[in-house]
């Protein structure tokens, strides 16, 4: 959550206009940014015209002074008030104890009956009044009262809370017996009934969570002959003074950490140094933030639950303490997301960005074009058709494109079942299922992960696996539900879950973003260096903390060059495009880089371990990535008529949590690399995985909100995808189709086949996602490899897998692709990246890399035994 969300969340709503305005002075920030680095004398003109309103024309050279005196009205804002609310407050507390003392004394001198009493206790509420913003009103004459005591009787407001209407309508302590057995539920004021003279009252409700500090100012007119006629208890007055007090201290200690934030993103962003010239200066010896000023609200506090003890809890100050503490509202901690909360977001854009057959039947539309504004009516769910027939109403999912396109689906899927294509009637039914979930996943018709959870039910119900043991039976319904299910959840799984929970606690503590910055700090202002640097950084992201979150990380990194660009400048566009193609083919550089290389590791056997996939990845990767930034710097020349601003690396020291969760990350690396030396003790890599998970959540550094911010729809898919898998090779399936591929190609030598499947994936991954290229590939990759004369199943894989995350020619082609296409100016609100950009470069990259896993990738795995 941004520090700017926690005001909001924390602050009292009736004083929001004066807290710290931390919006407008970051947009200050911002403008200030934007002059510094200005160059030519039409930048500086620009700067100059829109910034206006905050920046005037004497001081607008000097952006400290500018910065200054605009916290200076921020603080004389904020102590201006604090001044008046603090003495309106104390003022209140003073005739409270007063009117507390007086109560006290009335109650030590024994029971008073008669007028005489009445008119004393009458005294007490009067003084009450007088304290109300009420006291400008005529008091209207007294009607008769009944026999309940005045202290009992309170204004009713409305609320459906019984629980604290119960302890509302607990008796004080010191009332007198005779008046609490007279008493009698009365009629709720808040129901709008008049309340006669012989009615009784007793109607104490639930103070509100946010009062106003003026003593009882949220009656409304309906309420005013009752707060007449009954006054104010004395213990709502307490509870109301009590929550003044800690919203008046919440207020100090919300500007105070306001001040701080903002002052460290303007030398962070402005590189100046005034942040704690400013603090000493200015704010510590201002009033609110004095020692003394806190000191002394936390007297005034003790002072008004020790009134609250002698009045409801007999003295019992720490219950009068715990009582009162539910009156107050949950402070809202600010707490860093993790790349997986930002994740969520970014999927919800990245409808727009699809082929315009993904948009749900039922649901609302995703489209941003078509979203519902303010004043709009609401769309029904029936849709006019007009037709040579006539005008018709239908159902809208009727004329939807997603809906013929499942129709069709489901029609490929029941011809099939129907029509004998195979001998066997499990390998029948085997490939109608494959088919029928090919066609899901490659269209998406539905959520991708929910095709995935469609993969047991179809298992199970078409009885398609068969016993791993010849003579291989069919397995029953109740014996393929628990094989299909415990191919769901394996050790790539966990192993992808490890990836995710690294990646959570490096994003979320900023490790992985001082690192970024660090290097990018020394790449200087040339924008040919820069866009080197930054695929670099990307590529080395992606290996880490996956190349699914790695681009929403460099995105963040490079917006203060992207802010001081004109929205339209190549140079933008191609440290986009850079860095989403880089991350791409960093999705390729390790195991958990993603989750098409966990699927790749399960159709591999013996699995080779980190180091064989490091030599043969990372030269490919390196070399494919120099060669696209050639291709960009000749296509975009970036560096034309284009200023870039110096990446400031990040100021704050490394503390205890950040090199925990750095010790952590590097000994399950490391581990990892040398897990096969290791399958003694750990077994598998998936069992290394729980270690990271273990001590992260378990200590608390990341909580069960970044457990359940992971995106488990890729979860889900590839658990589904690899009980698709499992379930195609018990059927027997795979291994018919591989034999007649086998004979296709038997006059092709390893490298023809090779070649043949790297371009086959090249073109299905590139139209559907990566990962579900690999879940409908790999396995028969795999079992023809294995089949061939000379078997290297793991080349052709290895090969394989490289190459479907090297496919990045459409918008859709990788979720590095989804992601930059999403980016937006902040001004304009107009997208960097237009659709044929990915066309002219993503096509080029992707034959790039084509050619050099063709001939330096095969020689790599080659020479690695594969």
């Amino acid at each position: 959550m941004k520090f700017s969300h926690s005001i909001q969340f924390n602050a009292v709503p009736e004083w929001s206009s004066h807290y710290i305005s931390y919006s407008n002075l970051k947009k200050l920030i911002y403008q200030l940014e934007k002059q510094a680095n200005a160059k030519t004398a039409g930048e500086r003109e620009a700067a100059d015209a829109e910034s206006s309103p905050l920046l005037s024309e004497a001081d607008n050279k000097d952006p400290d002074k500018v910065f200054t005196r605009k916290l200076d009205d921020e603080l004389e804002k904020i102590c201006s008030f604090y001044r008046l609310k603090e003495y309106e407050i104390y003022g209140e507390i003073d005739a409270l104890l007063q009117d507390v003392e007086e109560f006290d004394a009335e109650h030590e001198a024994g029971e008073i009956d008669g007028e005489g009493g009445g008119l004393r206790r009458q005294s007490v509420w009067a003084r009450a009044r007088q304290q109300s913003i009420f006291r400008s009103f005529q008091i209207p004459p007294k009607r008769r009262r009944t026999s309940m005591s005045s202290r009992e009787a309170t204004i009713p407001e409305e609320d459906d809370s019984d629980a604290e209407d119960d302890d509302e309508r607990s008796a004080l302590n010191r009332s007198q017996t005779s008046d609490r057995r007279s008493t009698t539920r009365g009629k709720d004021f808040a129901s709008g009934e008049h309340i006669g003279p012989h009615d009784d009252l007793n109607a104490s409700q639930e103070i509100g969570r946010r009062r106003p500090s003026v003593a009882f100012n949220d009656f409304g007119d309906d309420a005013l002959q009752a707060l007449y006629d009954e006054g104010i208890t004395l213990k709502k007055r307490v509870i109301n003074l009590y929550v003044n007090i800690c919203e008046l201290r919440s207020f100090i200690q919300l500007n105070e950490t306001g001040f701080t934030k903002v002052l460290k993103k303007y030398d962070k962003i402005v590189d100046r140094k005034l942040k704690s010239q400013y603090i000493n200066a200015k704010v510590k010896p201002a009033y609110p933030f004095e020692p003394s000023t806190m000191d002394h609200l936390a007297e005034n506090l003790n002072r008004v639950e020790s009134a609250y003890a002698s009045i409801v809890t007999k003295g019992d100050v720490e219950a009068a303490r715990q009582e009162l503490r539910l009156h107050l509202r949950e402070h809202v901690v600010w707490e860093r997301n993790t790349v997986w909360r930002e994740m969520i977001g970014i999927e919800r854009k990245a409808q727009a960005a699809n082929l315009g057959i993904r948009n749900t039947m039922l649901g609302q539309d995703t489209d941003p074009k078509k979203a519902r504004l303010q004043g709009d009516r609401e769309d029904g769910a029936m849709k006019e058709v007009h037709t040579p027939l006539g005008t018709t109403r239908c159902p809208k999912f009727l004329v939807s494109g997603t809906f013929w396109v499942l129709v069709a689906c489901i029609a490929v899927f029941a011809i099939l079942l129907t029509v004998p294509i195979m001998e066997k009637p499990e390998q029948q039914n085997c490939l109608a299922l494959v088919m029928f979930v090919s066609l899901l996943w490659a269209t998406e018709a539905i959520p991708l992960f929910v095709t995935s959870l469609l993969v047991p039910l179809l298992v199970v119900v078409l009885r398609v696996v068969r016993e791993d043991d010849k003579p291989h039976h069919r397995l029953t319904s109740k014996q393929a539900t628990s094989y299909v299910f415990s191919a769901m959840w394996t050790p790539v799984i966990m192993l992808l879950l490890g990836g995710f929970t690294i990646a959570a606690a490096l994003s979320k503590y900023n490790i992985a973003k001082m690192m970024a910055t660090f290097v990018l700090s020394k790449a200087g202002t040339k924008p040919r260096t820069v866009l080197l640097t930054s695929m670099g950084i990307a590529m080395f992201a992606s290996m880490w903390i996956s190349n699914v979150a790695a681009p929403v990380l460099c995105f963040s990194i490079v917006q203060p060059i992207l802010r001081n660009l004109p929205s339209d400048s190549d140079m933008t566009k191609a440290l986009l495009l850079g860095i989403a193609l880089a991350s791409n083919m960093g999705g390729a550089a390790s195991p958990i880089a993603s989750p098409q290389n966990l699927i790749a590791l399960q159709n591999m056997s013996p699995q080779p371990g980190w180091g064989i996939w490091f030599f043969i990845a990372l030269p490919v990767c390196i070399v494919s990535i120099v060669l696209i930034w050639l291709l960009l710097l000749v296509t975009f020349r970036p560096g034309r008529n284009c200023t870039i601003v110096p990446i400031r690396p990040m100021k704050d020291k490394f503390t205890g949590i950040q090199w925990f969760i750095t010790f952590v990350t590097i000994g399950t690396i490391l581990l990892w690399c040398v897990s096969h030396q290791l399958e003694n003790v750990f077994g598998d890599m998936g069992v290394i995985a729980i270690i990271p998970i273990a001590l992260f959540f378990g200590t608390g550094i990341l909580t069960k909100e970044d457990f359940n911010n992971f995106l488990w729809t890729i979860i889900i898919l590839a658990a589904g995808g690899l009980a698709l898998g499992k379930a195609v090779n018990s059927s027997g399936l795979l291994h018919t189709i591989a034999i007649s591929i086998t004979e296709e190609v038997e006059g092709l030598s390893l490298y023809g086949v090779m070649c043949v499947f790297a371009a086959l994936v090249a073109l299905v991954a590139t139209f559907i996602s990566h990962t579900v290229a690999a879940l409908i590939i790999l396995p028969l990759v795999a079992q023809v490899g294995g089949n061939m004369s000379d078997p290297h199943p793991n080349l052709l894989v290895m090969g394989t897998v490289l190459m479907a995350s090297a496919a990045m020619g459409l918008p859709t082609s990788g979720f590095p692709n989804m992601t930059a296409i999403m980016m937006e100016d902040s001004q304009t609100g107009q997208r960097y990246l237009q659709v044929r950009h990915f066309l002219t470069r993503g096509i080029p990259a992707s034959i790039i890399a084509y050619v050099i896993i063709i001939t330096l990738g095969y020689g790599l795995m080659y020479a690695a035994g594969l």
